[in-house]
Formats: structure tokens, C-alpha cells, sequence
């Protein structure tokens, strides 16, 4: 794909915006995209403009937008420059629960796409752009095991909350959205390595000491591969840029294996070959962790593997892919 052009006329090409472009799965799906010949791609970023500038260097795009979904600028300038997009991809969410609860005013303001929504609204367009919005495992209670789309929702933390409310604002307000219920999200390191712990690097890096590590083993969750999810945009993409108009989806996005954080780490040694006889298995309630946490989130997968063919990946398979090879 050609990086976006300085003219005007290639200027207001139809254009797909990745929100959160820095982020994980940002980074992951900018590497992704942006070799896609049927459409340009723009993102934006919140604060990690050094993080922006190596993607733009390696992929060969212009710079990104710094946006502040709090209050919405730098929105405006997008479609000044751009035009209207025809898929906003809001990848974007304050996502650490402790964090969240420290700061619950932010999180609604960050993770609610109050403002997106009202520059969409705003931008002169004959059908409203599809926007594909992240939401989490968390709007559940945790428990049951494998929670359908249909199930309430009642979040124990106020991260949940914040994406129960996204989530209502979008039905409410877009009437061309898809919502996807993401699990913990793993895979390997992205195009630019960043900072934030990722999961099975983390179980990797403990194991490897070669010490007794404690890991819950009453918490369930359905991990999902990363390059699962990239699967899942790029299908969406493909199905709103053949012509389908006006989507309302909602799907559980996890991965194929109810696992504890225990079971996660038996994985991970078998795999890596390590002692499983260090991995201590623990209550959650013998660790504060500051938040509240679901015991089981797992989620039942048919719909969005039957509506868009994903061939989900195992997390053994994905955790063989996430780390080198020894």
C-alpha cells in the first residue's frame, strides 16, 4: 500500500482510521493493514509519538494524529486533511482495571467514545462510516463459564463498567458499528517492542528463573491470539468495503481454551520446556490486587467463528508462535 499522499485529491481517497495506533493490538494491526492495496490507512496516537515515528519509518506512512479522546482534539484535523473514513477501528481504552479504579471519571471519558461518535456525526457523509469498537471479557460477572453475547452484563470493576457503557453509547448512538468482546490478548512482540507486559513473555520470564511462581488457579479465561484478532478486521474490512452496509455485531472475542493464569503457565513449560513442579497454584483472594476481578469470564465463541470463519488459534499454537524459538 502506497503511504497516504500529500495531494488533495489522494487526500480524500477512502481511508480507513485506526485509533490507538501505538498500542498492542494497534501496532499489530498497522503493521497488518497497511500493505492493503483497496483502501489508505491513517491512525492516531495519544502520547507515545516516539513509538509513532519508528512505525511511520518502517511501514512508510505520514505521521500519525495525536488525539485526546477525553475531549476529541484532534479529530477535527483528520477529516480536514482526510475527509470522512469509511471504518474507524477504536482500538484505544484505558485497560489496566487498578488503574481504572484509581481514576474512574477518566476511564468513562477514555473508554465511553463519546467524542469520536460526535465527530462522526459531524463529517458529511452519504452512509455513516462502520465503527468497529473493543470492548472486553469483563462486562461479565464471572459466574458461569463460556457467557454467550445474549448473557447480562454486570461488570464487578469499573473497567467493565466503563465498557458496558461504550458499548450502550455505540448501540445508541452508531447505527454501523461492530462490538468485539475481547479476552486477555496475547501473541508475539509487535513490528515496535512496547513497554507494557505482555502475557506469555511475562509467564516466560518467570519460568525461566528457574523459582517456584505462584499463579491463580480459580480465575478462567479464553485467551485470544493476536493475529486471531488482526484475522477478524481484516474480514470485517473486507465485508464493509464489498458493499455490506450498516452492520449491528456483537461478538465474544477469545480464544478456544478455558484456561486459569495455572494452566496458562503449565502451557507456557511444556512448550518452553520448563520444570512444571515450579508453578505454585494459588487463590485469587490470597493476592490484593487493589480491584475486583471476575472468577470466570470464559466465553462460548460459536457466533464469530460460524459468521466470519475464524479458525481460531489453540493457545498452545500461539504461544509456540508468540516466543523464539530456543
Amino acid at each position: 500500500m502506497e503511504g497516504i499522499q500529500g495531494n488533495a485529491a489522494s487526500q480524500r481517497s477512502p481511508f480507513v482510521l485506526l485509533v490507538g495506533g501505538s498500542g498492542y493490538v494497534g501496532l499489530h494491526l498497522l503493521q497488518a493493514l497497511a500493505c492493503k492495496a483497496s483502501f489508505k490507512l491513517a491512525y492516531t496516537y495519544t502520547s507515545h509519538r516516539l513509538v509513532a515515528s519508528e512505525v511511520e519509518q518502517k511501514l512508510g506512512l505520514l505521521p500519525g494524529y495525536k488525539v485526546d479522546l477525553q475531549s476529541g482534539d484532534g479529530l477535527v484535523a483528520i477529516s480536514a486533511s482526510l475527509g470522512s473514513p469509511v471504518v474507524v477501528i477504536n482500538c484505544a481504552a484505558m485497560s489496566v482495571p487498578r488503574e481504572c479504579e484509581a481514576n474512574p471519571s477518566k476511564a468513562m471519558d477514555v473508554n465511553v467514545p463519546s467524542r469520536l461518535v460526535q465527530w462522526l456525526e459531524s463529517l458529511e457523509c452519504t452512509d455513516p462510516p462502520l465503527l468497529i469498537q473493543f470492548s472486553s471479557d469483563q462486562v461479565y460477572a464471572g459466574s458461569k463459564s463460556f457467557y454467550l453475547e445474549e448473557d447480562e452484563t454486570k461488570p464487578v470493576n469499573i473497567y467493565g463498567q466503563s465498557k458496558v457503557a461504550a458499548e450502550k453509547f455505540v448501540k445508541e448512538n452508531w447505527p454501523n458499528h461492530v462490538i468485539l468482546r475481547s479476552s486477555i490478548i496475547y501473541g508475539p512482540h509487535p513490528l515496535i517492542p512496547v513497554t507494557k507486559s505482555l502475557p506469555v513473555q511475562w509467564i516466560d520470564a518467570e519460568l525461566s528463573k528457574g523459582k517456584p511462581v505462584e499463579f491463580f488457579h480459580d480465575e478462567y479465561r479464553c485467551p485470544v491470539f493476536v493475529k486471531d484478532i488482526v484475522y477478524v478486521i481484516e474480514t470485517l474490512l473486507s465485508k464493509c468495503l464489498s458493499g455490506e452496509k450498516h452492520m449491528q455485531l456483537l461478538f465474544n472475542l477469545g480464544g478456544p481454551n478455558r484456561l486459569s493464569r495455572a494452566e496458562m503457565a503449565e502451557v507456557v513449560a511444556e512448550v518452553r520446556g520448563y520444570d512444571i513442579s515450579h508453578i505454585v497454584r494459588v487463590p485469587a483472594a490470597s493476592v490484593n490486587r487493589g480491584v475486583a476481578s471476575p472468577a470466570d469470564i470464559s466465553m462460548d465463541i460459536g457466533r464469530v467463528v460460524s459468521s466470519l470463519k475464524l479458525n481460531s488459534t489453540s493457545f498452545k499454537d500461539g504461544v509456540r508462535q508468540s516466543l523464539p524459538v530456543k
